[in-house]
């Protein structure tokens, strides 16, 4: 198949399959990783199989049914949260939440540590403005309007610079939360 049949047949199922995924799961960051993984993984067979798949709307559908099933099984453990809302104002507070939790067992502790740990290097690799723009507004509690009349700022410039220093944070999180699931 050349790239050219893949981008269309891509068109085709596509939206039709993000409906089938959005409509049994919850998060839309574990829709996007169950599209992205089935059609990595329509793509690899693609290359590996020596016989076409014959009927690709139902490969497809069960290839990311057995994916959704996979991911509510791996939902059922522990796991580090995610604040999903879009609302960057607040991004922190779950992780927060773990690390003021009183609950001391080991598997805290060590959750606790890997936080810190992702959460120091994500902040050190910031420029520093942005990281002065997490530093106002999450650990001296300021508001949008305080933190960019403290800066010398207009709003906008402020929240862009909140903004991309948010994205870089949940990146570097985001290899916590879509690492190995822990049980408490």
């Amino acid at each position: 198949m050349n790239d050219q049949e893949l981008d269309k047949l891509i068109r085709l199922h596509s939206s039709k399959l993000r409906a089938y995924v959005n409509h049994r799961v919850r998060g839309r960051e574990d829709a996007e990783d169950i599209l992205q993984d089935t059609w990595l993984q329509f793509i690899q067979s693609l290359r590996i199989l020596e016989n076409p798949i014959g009927h690709v709307t139902s490969w497809l559908y069960t290839v990311a049914h057995n994916l959704i099933i996979n991911q509510s099984k791996k939902k059922r453990e522990v796991e580090l949260p995610t604040y999903s809302d879009g609302n960057d104002e607040y991004f922190m507070r779950d992780f927060t939440e773990i690390m003021v939790e009183n609950a001391d067992s080991p598997d805290m502790q060590m959750l606790r540590a890997m936080i810190w740990k992702e959460l120091d290097k994500a902040l050190e690799e910031l420029p520093k403005e942005q990281r002065q723009a997490i530093h106002l507004t999450e650990v001296e509690g300021l508001s949008t309007v305080e933190a960019a009349e403290s800066m010398h700022v207009s709003q906008a410039t402020f929240l862009s610079r909140k903004h991309y220093a948010v994205m870089h944070i949940r990146k570097r999180l985001r290899t916590l939360v879509r690492g190995p699931r822990f049980s408490l």
